[in-house]
């Protein structure tokens, strides 16, 4: 694609980054790191997910400095993130063993370990509230800690008991790092696992909402959502036998539950998805397309390259807005061909000649 040189913009770029800085400001108020890291959370945990760097306030910071853009904040956290030394890796995180905070199933009225609700606005009415100043509610965290944690086990594993869902052996091999390797088709799961929970929210929504009105395999159930906080470790320095404990994180973890063909018998399998923070229609949209995609099929929730090569937000959202870069020379051309078609036959040949 070729463009003309842009000259004489240098005085009218400083003066748009000074407007700009303008609207970021807006008011001689000013919002606090704290305030948005804590007041919009949800907001927040989106931003880390598709950003795959897990820091509430530095996501917070991003969202400060980009008004509120999701993805320009995912942008400036993955540019961050691109700086940062990779000094080690976790270990395996067993999720059966998370601190939960909300746990429920759709396909079971009784589990063991309970439904806990936690904190949803599913039961609440959705009408704005008014009041000028929302005042903090009475409880405090302490209320809310148990005085025993108690691991919840897992409702897709009472079905494997029973031979009803199939079991697998670990996979101990080293998982594809698609931040540093590019995609290779067709890619390992845990690339899959990776790309998916990095992808743009609301493009992986749409995908699995598209599956579930008839462009994909039949309705799945959500055979366990669970929310809660995982322990990460990584091995010792000086010996890898032992574990260095580094900190928790909060994660939302789903497995949808749907039939799967089999040639003697019907069987039942499991999507998975899990993605940093409180975001559950994200890990429950993840879940279903990945299950579309072991499926397989002739829709695009089942092409694997379409859905891992289109949901990444910061490509895509790059992508979309190149358009807004110069195109005069291809503009021009496309114009040249539209005028011919509106001379008379002798006048285009003359032009031609």
């Amino acid at each position: 694609m070729a463009y003309v040189a842009v000259s004489g913009g240098r005085e009218a770029i400083e003066e748009s980054i000074k407007l700009l800085d303008f609207y970021q400001s807006g008011t001689e108020k000013d919002i606090e790191i704290e305030a948005i890291e804590h007041k919009l959370s949800l907001l927040v945990d989106r931003v880390m997910s598709e950003a795959g760097l897990y820091s509430k306030t530095y996501a917070a910071l991003a969202l400060k400095q980009s008004e509120g853009c999701i993805e320009e904040a995912v942008f400036l956290l993955r540019a961050y993130r691109s700086t940062l030394t990779r000094n080690y890796y976790t270990n395996i995180v067993d999720t059966g063993e998370m601190r939960v905070i909300r746990r429920i199933s759709a396909a079971f009225k009784d589990i063991t370990g309970g439904q806990i609700l936690g904190a949803t606005y599913d039961y609440t009415h959705r009408l704005i509230d008014f009041s000028p100043d929302r005042k903090i509610g009475q409880f405090s965290v302490s209320s809310y800690e148990p005085e025993e944690i108690s691991p919840c086990p897992r409702v897709s594993d009472e079905l494997k008991q029973e031979g009803l869902i199939d079991r697998f052996d670990a996979d101990n091999s080293k998982p594809h790092d698609v931040t540093i390797n590019m995609l290779e088709f067709p890619v390992d799961r845990s690339a899959r696992l990776q790309t998916l929970s990095r992808a743009d929210t609301g493009f992986i929504s749409g995908l699995a909402y598209s599956a579930l009105r008839g462009f994909g395999q039949v309705h799945p159930t959500v055979g366990e959502l669970r929310c809660g906080y995982v322990e990460l470790y990584v091995p010792y320095p000086t010996d890898e036998t032992e574990s260095l404990y580094i900190g928790e994180i909060i994660i939302t973890e789903v497995e949808c539950i749907n039939s799967a063909d089999d040639k003697d018998q019907l069987k039942l399998a499991v999507g998975y998805g899990a993605v940093f923070g409180r975001n559950e229609n994200k890990a429950i949209s993840m879940a279903v397309i990945d299950r579309e995609l072991d499926n397989g099929g002739l829709y695009p929730t089942q092409d694997e390259e379409f859905v891992l090569m289109h949901g990444d937000s910061l490509e895509m959202n790059g992508f979309i807005s190149h358009l807004k870069l110069p195109h005069y020379v291809t503009f021009q051309s496309k114009l040249d061909a539209v005028r011919k078609t509106r001379l008379d036959p002798k006048e285009r040949a003359e032009d031609n000649e």
